[in-house]
């Protein structure tokens, strides 16, 4: 199999490169470098890199040559950074996706994995959360990650293209550097080899669905690999974890004892998310496999690895 990575130089794009590239497919890497680092790439074998941009319809045309599957990661990430600047999250993530689609439409790709996220449901009506639930997101990301989902099962209907849409809830794991913006557990990290206390906006009983990355890289190799299969599913680990639960996890994976500082809540965020996988695991074979107290460990072990050597 040929596959193509937007965003493969990416955090959860390069995890996703290292298992097809273990399993000795090949691939073709498209990245702007944006967020990407081209070390999260070092020792693929099989592996092509191409710099450039999703919104280019010339470096498109070459990235697609051969292909069999197109992995879609690259994005503006970030509820809070599209807040900020609205416009660039659709050019991006609307645009860009519709760039893709008719890309691989026209190079007569048929398989197409489109990375969502459960931005998309806005504030919960029921937990946990199926594919079924009300679509109302709360932010331009939400609102331009669900205008990438139909765009994709309009393709899939319209060119009879088998597209899948994975909704992840909240990914972790190596490769995760500290982004501001970013997921929690980056942001505690980065706070933690600090030995700056942990900043909790609101009361910290808001929960969260935290995935593993490596549990996201399988998803979208099942995906890639369900013939006929088409329509869109949950990735996460369906098990709620606190804000709170959390700070208390991530500080005893490293002995380190910073506190916690709470601050008041802040707009866009949602208070709960909890995902309902039963559809990924009939349909996929998805499963959850790793614990989230195992998957910190792991994760700041690689955050202690990769502050070693960047230090000058």
């Amino acid at each position: 199999m040929k596959a193509l990575v937007t965003g493969g130089a990416g955090f959860i794009g390069s995890n996703l490169v290292r298992l097809l590239a273990e399993q000795s497919h090949d691939v073709v890497v498209l990245d702007n470098l944006s967020s990407g680092h081209l070390e999260n790439l070092e020792g693929f074998s099989r592996v092509k890199f191409i710099e450039g941009d999703i919104r280019d319809a010339a470096v498109l045309d070459k990235a697609m040559e051969g292909v069999d599957v197109v992995f879609h990661l690259a994005a503006s990430v970030g509820n809070r950074r599209s807040l900020e600047n609205p416009l660039l999250d659709s050019d991006v993530n609307v645009l860009g996706t519709l760039r893709l689609l008719e890309s691989a439409r026209k190079r007569k790709v048929n398989k197409f994995v489109y990375s969502s996220s459960a931005a998309i449901f806005g504030e919960l009506k029921y937990l946990p959360i199926d594919e079924d639930h009300p679509l109302e997101p709360d932010t331009p990301y939400g609102v331009s990650k669900l205008a990438g989902e139909k765009h994709a099962m309009c393709y899939s209907k319209v060119y009879d293209m088998d597209i899948i849409c994975l909704r992840y809830f909240n990914v972790y794991g190596p490769n995760q550097r500290y982004d501001a913006y970013g997921n929690v557990i980056a942001i505690f990290a980065n706070r933690l080899s600090r030995y700056q206390p942990l900043v909790i906006y609101g009361d910290g009983e808001q929960t969260r669905d935290f995935v593993h990355v490596w549990d996201v890289a399988q998803a979208n190799l099942l995906a890639a690999q369900s013939a006929g299969v088409r329509g869109v599913f949950n990735v996460g680990s369906g098990v709620p974890t606190t804000i709170n639960r959390l700070a208390t996890i991530i500080q005893e994976a490293t002995a380190i004892r910073v506190g916690v500082e709470y601050q008041p809540p802040r707009k866009g965020d949602v208070l709960h998310s909890l995902s309902n996988i039963s559809a990924a695991r009939s349909k996929l074979g998805y499963e959850s496999r790793i614990d989230l107290t195992e998957g910190i460990k792991g994760y700041m072990s690689w955050v202690q690895q990769d502050l070693a050597a960047t230090k000058p």
